[in-house]
């Protein structure tokens, strides 16, 4: 019987386990067992609170999810205009703790499984509307509504594909070249934008 008090913290540590054991396979074709092994404790209080190698990993990308909103919401929070929160949003998204290589191997293989889970997929989907809205919100305050929503489509894929490239090690520039592309990116379109509007 596990002790009281102790679920939050065992919790945690398997979904940290779980991160790191991604990391090392590349890949979510682990087991529970691994991810108890890692995590120091045995496979049967890994089912006892997860019940599941399934619901495991979808509380990693929740606990992912989770991770990513705080430090946006923090960053949103510690930026004054528009467009500082929009600098804000680029930055966060490629804050060094989401290159972590299991945060890396994570995403990818949350990536890959949501072509067969339709609930992976559904986080996936929360991640992109978030990251739309959040760059969404600060565009229409600086643009008419049709042209920051184009520009936030397309700050979100350079975003997105960027990030996918970085992790690959298929881009030939680092994270501060990355953000500073986006930047440019939104610069160009912010400032072509308001010339027509005017």
């Amino acid at each position: 019987m596990p002790k009281v008090g102790m679920e939050p913290v065992r919790r945690k540590a398997l979904v940290d386990a779980a991160l790191r054991v991604i990391g090392d396979h590349g890949s979510l074709a682990v087991t529970m067992s691994d991810i108890a092994r890692e995590a120091g404790v045995s496979p049967a209080l890994a089912h006892h609170y997860f019940g599941s190698k399934e619901q495991l990993l979808i509380e990693t990308i929740r606990s992912l999810l989770r991770q990513l909103r705080s430090d946006t919401v923090a960053a949103l929070k510690a930026a004054k205009t528009p467009r500082e929160r929009l600098s804000a949003v680029i930055r966060v998204s490629f804050h060094a703790d989401q290159f972590a290589p299991e945060t890396i191997a994570a995403w990818l293989a949350f990536y890959a499984e949501a072509q067969r889970s339709e609930e992976t997929r559904r986080f996936l989907v929360i991640y992109a509307r978030r990251l739309r809205s959040n760059l969404l919100a600060d565009l229409r305050a600086l643009l008419p509504t049709d042209a920051a929503e184009r520009i936030a489509e397309g700050a979100a894929a350079m975003i997105d594909g960027l990030y996918i490239r970085q992790s690959l090690k298929s881009a030939p520039i680092g994270i501060e070249a990355s953000i500073a592309l986006t930047e440019d990116y939104l610069n160009a379109l912010l400032s072509t934008t308001s010339a027509k509007d005017k």
